[in-house]
């Protein structure tokens, strides 16, 4: 059997990052089994649309490199199937369930619908459709029923229980699952507005389109009984079912915007890479070994497995990501650092800072291991683009009576540095801290305060070396103005 799965999405809001991960694990079980990944959007619920999210959700996969195989229009661009442009197809499997007695239609107004809960809430009893004391085909009889039907009377087609007996299934991940027909509901199929529901196009479509594993969020499960008595009430084959763990903050809530960001947008914004997502969203709830934490995508593929997915809800670790993301930009600065140089060109440009491509790429790589995400680089090292501003509480830790003294030689030294690299610095200014029994330390953090203004960053002779010679002389010039400025001439 060759495996075909599908992720399928409502456009109902930004892709949220639990269902990057659905739509992760689907394909890469796909890929890994040699099979087929499908994107479907599910939009039959028209009034919780949202404009623009379809485009988000195509958007934020695309980056994550998560592409569709196969397209709606036969030799067109692999693209997503869209539900509600196949609601005829909907509506004329509602009518086989009709004509096979597993359907019937239903007339109940909201009101009517309202009381009915109200009675059963009353009476301790969990809410569900009474189709023995409701307006439907089987209280009003067949005559009746034609008769509103041939009036125009608005009717929903709902699923017909069994009364009596069990749905017993088997997960992937959770094992069998065993749920009494008394507890599923008569579910809408088809709506009055001849919209079908999520659960009857749900069905119709993985049918049609021939999947075979139907991997989706725990929060599903309690509708998959419904849909194993669609299958059963069209005589059709259901697929296997797989339910992941829900995404957890860490006190161990459901993942919400309440605690922070959960669209797959927020993280693309903040800089994330694709490669360090899609590992680290991988991982929640999942992995295939204990001795490593960093896989790319092919190596993800060839170890997937569902049997080795969690039944447990899985932490998502903010300061886990920051790591992974971290790890990765070290393995980019190495091997693809025109990739960081485009990122981080126009990130400049937005603080009206340019410099050539290979001044960017050396700042990226002296402060790289300093940072996380690579758009930090833009306040944390802003002193390699621009002057520096000066921090008022390092300066007074730093700044002594003989501070200027002191300024004056280094500037001296510095100006006579040949050839001026990180190294030349290092021992000509070691040597003088040497003959004037100086700590190095205290050389190091006073040019700190000047060329850079911040008491973190690289090593300061790298930092010197890289700004240049002349760059250099003149903030220490512009310094010396600053402090005349500011401290009495005494001082």
């Amino acid at each position: 059997m060759s495996v075909r799965v599908r992720f399928a999405p409502s456009p109902t809001g930004y892709l949220h990052i639990g269902g990057l991960r659905t739509a992760l694990y689907n394909y890469l079980f796909a890929r890994h089994h040699g099979g087929r990944f499908i994107l479907r959007i599910e939009d039959t619920d028209r009034t919780r649309y949202v404009p623009g999210s379809v485009e988000d959700i195509l958007d934020s996969l695309r980056w994550a490199g998560i592409e569709p195989d196969e397209s709606p229009v036969h030799g067109g661009p692999a693209g997503p199937y869209v539900q509600s442009e196949r609601t005829e197809l909907y509506r004329q499997h509602a009518q086989l369930l009709l004509e096979r007695g597993t359907a019937y239609y239903a007339f109940d107004t909201p009101e009517e619908l309202d009381r009915m809960r109200q009675r059963q809430q009353a009476a301790g009893i969990a809410p569900h459709y009474d189709r023995s004391s409701m307006r439907n085909q089987y209280t009003l009889g067949q005559e009746e029923t034609r008769r509103l039907l041939a009036a125009g009377e608005p009717a929903t087609i709902r699923l017909k229980v069994p009364l009596h007996g069990e749905v017993k299934f088997t997960d992937i991940i959770r094992g069998t699952i065993v749920v009494p027909c008394k507890d599923v509901d008569d579910q809408i199929l088809l709506k009055s507005d001849g919209f079908p529901t999520y659960h009857l196009a749900n069905v119709v479509d993985d049918h049609l389109m021939g999947i075979t594993h139907v991997i989706r969020g725990e929060e599903w499960l309690p509708s998959t009984p419904k849909h194993l008595l669609l299958y059963e009430a069209f005589g059709w084959e259901p697929p296997a079912f797989a339910h992941l763990p829900l995404l957890l903050n860490p006190d161990r809530s459901k993942l919400s915007k309440r605690h922070g960001d959960v669209a797959v947008r927020d993280y693309i914004a903040k800089g994330y890479f694709p490669e360090a997502i899609v590992n680290f969203i991988a991982l929640l709830g999942w992995n295939p070994s204990a001795d490593r934490e960093l896989y790319t995508l092919e190596e993800l593929v060839e170890a997937f497995t569902l049997e080795r997915v969690n039944k447990a809800g899985a932490v998502f670790d903010l300061s886990k990501l920051e790591w992974m993301n971290a790890q990765y930009l070290k393995r980019f600065v190495q091997s693809d650092l025109p990739r960081l140089i485009a990122q981080l060109r126009p990130l400049l440009a937005e603080r009206g800072w340019s410099a050539p491509d290979i001044y960017i790429g050396q700042v990226i790589t002296l402060l790289h291991e300093r940072i996380h995400r690579l758009p930090e680089l833009v306040d944390f090292a802003r002193y390699m683009f621009t002057a520096p501003d000066y921090d008022e509480s390092f300066f007074n830790s730093v700044w002594t009576n003989d501070s200027h003294t002191l300024l004056d030689a280094l500037s001296a030294l510095i100006e006579q540095t040949e050839p001026f690299t990180a190294a030349a610095l290092q021992e000509r200014l070691s040597a003088f801290a040497r003959e004037h029994s100086l700590p190095f330390r205290r050389i190091g953090t006073l040019l700190r305060l000047v060329i850079t203004g911040v008491s973190v960053g690289a090593g300061m002779m790298d930092t010197i070396a890289l700004l240049g010679k002349e760059e250099t002389l003149r903030r220490i010039e512009m310094f010396c103005h600053w402090v005349a400025g500011r401290v009495p001439s005494s001082a």
